[in-house]
């Protein structure tokens, strides 16, 4: 989260202004992606138009199974004779022609509703995201020469009518790198959607946020990947595509001013939203490691022990395996095994073969 006093002003031609503006207290809103994916993921599924197959579909024929007898499947079959259709299975979804499973029905729950204040909250760590540079530049927005992030220009931009003027506002304040990108990303879509007025894909550029509209929404209009919001209608859809943080956001500065009223703080209640207070971090610093590692914590703690630790006596050992362990509870089983390993050597050993008697034995043995 962005924790910076005041975020500096800059003109339509570049140049930073004298005039500083605060930051507003969504800025230090906790950052949830979690929370941010889960909204968005709801919110999508309100654009969907619904659709569906013809209720007779796969099913506009007389077919009856030829049941059981017949050493085919009991799947329905075509009736009649004198075309190859005649005796073809029907109906089944592993059937040619046939109904798909489960088919597509209109009444189908399509949209969801979310929680109001689950909405707020996932806006506010949006725009709380937008202030931080390395998630706008995580995300793959060209901010790498902008000067400060959030970016806000001077309240005369909101009466720019020109595309020209809003293009050479944009090189000033070395934002339209974004801009070129999203022009080079332009390409076909893949399948269908081709032919269904969706032929084009391009990646997003920056969000301009206005607080009225003097002429600001035809400038920037035509310009790829740029879309335009009015500060008291930010959508997390815009703030955050596909659920991702960190969007690359141009504020006007009197949108910027406005931020206050639109949000409250998190001790003030919004004058947009009744009743709401922007949501509170649970800890004031995130960063652990650096809690663990400061002086106080560290002065309190024990000392760090050995970084390997014996095992402890009292660990079970299995005197099956372990022998030591074996001959302590059975002092006679070393025994026994010193007498196997002796047996098993004189089993092993050679036996010594008698010689064969001489043949001069033989031959007495066999005189008469």
């Amino acid at each position: 989260m962005a924790a910076r006093p005041v975020v500096s002003v800059y003109g339509l031609n570049g140049a930073k202004l004298d005039a500083t503006v605060p930051l507003p207290s969504v800025f230090t809103a906790p950052i949830r992606p979690d929370l941010v994916q889960f909204v968005h993921k709801n919110m999508a599924k309100n654009r969907r138009q619904p659709y569906a197959v013809k209720q007779q579909a796969g099913e506009e024929t007389s077919a009856e199974s030829w049941g059981t007898g017949r050493a085919v499947a009991r799947i329905p079959r075509v009736g009649g004779s004198g075309t190859k259709r005649s005796g073809q299975a029907a109906f089944g979804n592993m059937t040619r022609g046939g109904r798909m499973f489960a088919p597509n029905k209109v009444w189908r729950k399509w949209h969801i509703r979310t929680n109001t204040n689950q909405k707020r909250y996932a806006t506010a760590s949006a725009v709380a995201a937008s202030g931080v540079s390395a998630l706008v530049a995580g995300r793959g927005h060209r901010i790498n020469r902008i000067s400060e992030v959030p970016l806000v220009v001077a309240a005369e931009a909101e009466a720019i009518t020109k595309t020209k003027e809003a293009v050479a506002a944009l090189r000033a304040l070395k934002a339209y790198a974004d801009v070129a990108k999203v022009a080079n990303t332009r390409s076909i879509r893949a399948g269908r959607g081709k032919m269904r007025n969706r032929r084009h894909r391009q990646r997003r550029g920056p969000l301009v946020v206005y607080a009225q509209d003097n002429g600001i929404t035809r400038a920037f209009r035509n310009l790829p990947g740029v879309e335009l919001v009015d500060v008291t209608r930010l959508n997390l859809l815009q703030l955050a595509p596909g659920g991702h943080l960190g969007r690359f956001v141009i504020w006007t500065q009197p949108a910027f001013e406005a931020l206050n009223k639109v949000f409250g703080s998190q001790a003030e209640a919004s004058e947009q939203k009744k009743g709401y207070t922007l949501p509170a971090s649970i800890v004031a610093n995130p960063d652990v490691s650096r809690i663990i590692a400061s002086n106080e914590v560290q002065a309190v703690v024990r000392a760090a022990g050995p970084r390997f630790t014996k095992r402890p006596f009292t660990q079970k050992k299995n005197p099956l395996r372990n022998s030591q362990v074996l001959v302590r509870l059975n002092p006679y089983a070393q025994v026994l095994r010193r007498a196997e390993l002796l047996g098993k050597n004189k089993r092993t050993a050679k036996k010594v073969h008698k010689k064969s008697a001489s043949a001069k034995f033989l031959e007495i043995l066999k005189a008469d």
